[in-house]
């Protein structure tokens, strides 16, 4: 995938600014401490979280990641492969749940890239240390 690309940072986990430092601390979704981010990205100094809140927003990127699984799923399992309705229902649930931490991880991820466009000249952390070293 192209590194210039919006989705990179979404799809790898990575700072939406700069697409180098790490989103989230841990790189799996499947961890204790799935939902624990970075303040700053270590690489460019973004702030990944902007204000108290922000992120309530990401429910509904959340919501739509999970309506398009399920209406995915039932096409290609009820419509296409013809499997009973109610074995199809007793199958998303627990799948569902199962993706759980993956689609919040995904929607915050998708929810700060609306906001922060791509720009890898922009490295405030360089910036700061030179007002540093200036004053």
């Amino acid at each position: 995938m192209l590194k210039d690309n919006r989705l990179y940072s979404v799809v790898f986990n990575k700072c939406p600014r700069c697409h180098q430092g790490d989103f989230f601390i841990t790189s799996s979704a499947y961890s204790r401490r799935f939902d624990e981010m970075h303040e700053t990205c270590s690489h460019c100094g973004e702030v990944l979280e902007p204000e108290p809140g922000f992120y309530w927003g990401s429910m509904f990127v959340s919501y739509a990641f999970y309506t398009i699984y399920t209406l995915a799923t039932f096409l290609v399992f009820v419509t296409w492969l013809k499997i009973d309705l109610d074995y199809y229902l007793m199958g998303l649930v627990p799948t569902l749940v199962a993706l759980t931490p993956y689609f919040f991880r995904l929607a915050r991820r998708s929810w700060l890239t609306f906001f922060i466009a791509y720009d890898p000249q922009k490295n405030r952390l360089d910036s700061r240390k030179q007002l540093k070293v200036s004053a």
